[in-house]
């Protein structure tokens, strides 16, 4: 038996640059797929950057004349559109919610250490939990950060949430104008930091909307790969999350 795999970067137009994704396309011709994604570890119910490189791969390489794809996934129905540079997907949103950060002191001490904490939100819907820097501290605090993921993963085992989620407000005096950045930490998904996490950002969204009264916002995660995310909140309570992908190897596995 053999099964085509590609392997592209998304939300990026560079190679080795935002998230790794290798996709294993079953079913050639079709507007409707189902789709799971997994983690070196464990099946998840949502991830963005597999979703977006799925997409990129039926577009591109299978060459799907669809305008829009549908995946039925873990967490319904999720479509896809090609636009001119990149792909728009359709994502439900998961407001967080504000908590106690005596709640969590650990688990905020090992992923932040000493910097000062604005704000601290738990996102019931997909278990993550969400750290706002303060707006005193430059980007430098948040893309120097070095986050001890076993230490990290140790203030936790109870399974009440399975990823931090490091976030600051955009500087307005940085080009380009992102409005906020992020990092994620998942070493119970058995990843220690996440590349580039289009999921996180159905949370992100809503918070930062909020936030900045803004329903269009542009989002970099700062990992070392680095990625970037345009985002649109719409009026029906779901979120337009939107990027670009690359195409790094095609091949066969054989079985």
């Amino acid at each position: 038996m053999e099964i085509p795999v590609y392997t592209l970067d998304s939300f990026t137009n560079l190679p080795f640059k935002g998230n790794p994704a290798a996709i294993c396309p079953l079913l050639h011709v079709r507007s409707r797929f189902r789709l799971r994604w997994f983690t070196p570890t464990t099946e998840v119910d949502l991830c963005g950057h597999a979703t977006l490189a799925s997409a990129a791969v039926l577009f591109q390489h299978i060459k799907n004349v669809n305008p829009t794809l549908v995946f039925e996934t873990k967490s319904g129905d999720l479509s896809v559109t090609q636009k001119e540079e990149g792909y728009i997907m359709d994502f439900p949103l998961n407001p967080p919610t504000r908590v106690d950060p005596n709640d969590f002191k650990d688990t905020i001490k090992a992923a932040v250490g000493n910097l000062p904490v604005q704000e601290v939100l738990f996102c019931y819907n997909t278990k993550k939990l969400l750290i706002r820097l303060a707006d005193s501290c430059d980007i430098s605090a948040l893309t120097d950060l070095k986050v001890d993921t076993v230490a990290l993963e140790n203030t936790e085992r109870s399974g009440r949430f399975c990823a931090v989620i490091i976030t600051m407000k955009g500087s307005p005096d940085c080009q380009p104008r992102y409005d906020f950045y992020s990092r994620d930490f998942s070493p119970w998904f058995g990843v220690p930091e996440d590349p580039v996490t289009g999921s996180n950002h159905t949370i992100l969204g809503s918070y930062w909307s909020e936030k900045l009264g803004k329903k269009k916002m542009l989002a970099y995660q700062c990992s070392s790969r680095g990625g970037e995310l345009e985002l649109e909140l719409r009026d029906d309570g779901r979120i337009n999350i939107a990027g670009q992908a690359i195409t790094i190897l095609q091949g066969t596995i054989k079985l």
